[in-house]
């Protein structure tokens, strides 16, 4: 059974010194969904991989905030105007703190592939949070970044295109645009680099084009 730990945690943005939790999930028991998103036997594992400061709004997992950074003024001025106002208001939720790390990470200019994998965590918890509302913007956002990294020679490991690139229909799919997930499961069988070794996923793509599925089995 996982185990909850307290972390102690510093602010590289304010300063400000507080406690977290986190869990090791990555070998948690329970089954998949077709977009990746495990769904664990017990405690839901999300909330605990990313960490937010109530006093700023700076968010991320846990290396964020224990590697020496230097936070530019100019991502200090984002969390002082967009977000330390929003948590000041409401307790943030899981999807919420996906949401501000992936902002902070869009204002240090990182890469498409980390915005996107952040958006499409902030879509899962809000299927475990049952804002259906909130879960379709993420999904878009998750998409879109996705195909963004799919567009850059080097925003993804060849051995990885075929799977972001069926991420990316299944995605559609879930947001009710068969039309272009139906595009970019027919894009997968021609990103896979090992035919053999990725033979699964052309097989996925082609039964989410044609007869889909909610789990992975």
């Amino acid at each position: 059974m996982p185990a909850l730990t307290t972390i102690a945690l510093t602010c590289p943005s304010c300063g400000n010194e507080f406690t977290s939790e986190a869990m090791d999930w990555y070998e948690l028991p329970g089954r998949k969904h077709t977009d990746f998103h495990l769904q664990a036997t017990g405690l839901q594992p999300l909330p605990y991989d990313v960490h937010l400061c109530v006093r700023c709004g700076f968010a991320g997992n846990e290396m964020a905030f224990k590697e020496p950074q230097d936070v530019s003024y100019s991502v200090r001025r984002h969390l002082w105007d967009e977000i330390t106002p929003r948590i000041s208001m409401t307790e943030p939720t899981a999807s919420d703190k996906y949401d501000c790390a992936a902002k902070v990470a869009s204002w240090d200019g990182a890469d498409a592939r980390t915005l996107a994998d952040l958006w499409l965590r902030a879509a899962w918890c809000c299927v475990d949070e049952g804002d259906v509302e909130a879960e379709r913007y993420y999904r878009r956002l998750a998409a879109s970044h996705f195909a963004e990294s799919l567009e850059s020679y080097d925003g993804v490991p060849r051995e990885d295109r075929a799977a972001i690139a069926y991420l990316v229909g299944e995605l559609w799919r879930r947001i009710g645009d068969q039309a272009r997930a139906t595009e970019w499961f027919d894009r997968v069988a021609i990103e896979v680099d090992e035919p053999c070794e990725q033979r699964w996923i052309v097989e996925l793509a082609r039964q989410q084009r044609d007869e889909p599925r909610e789990w992975i089995t």
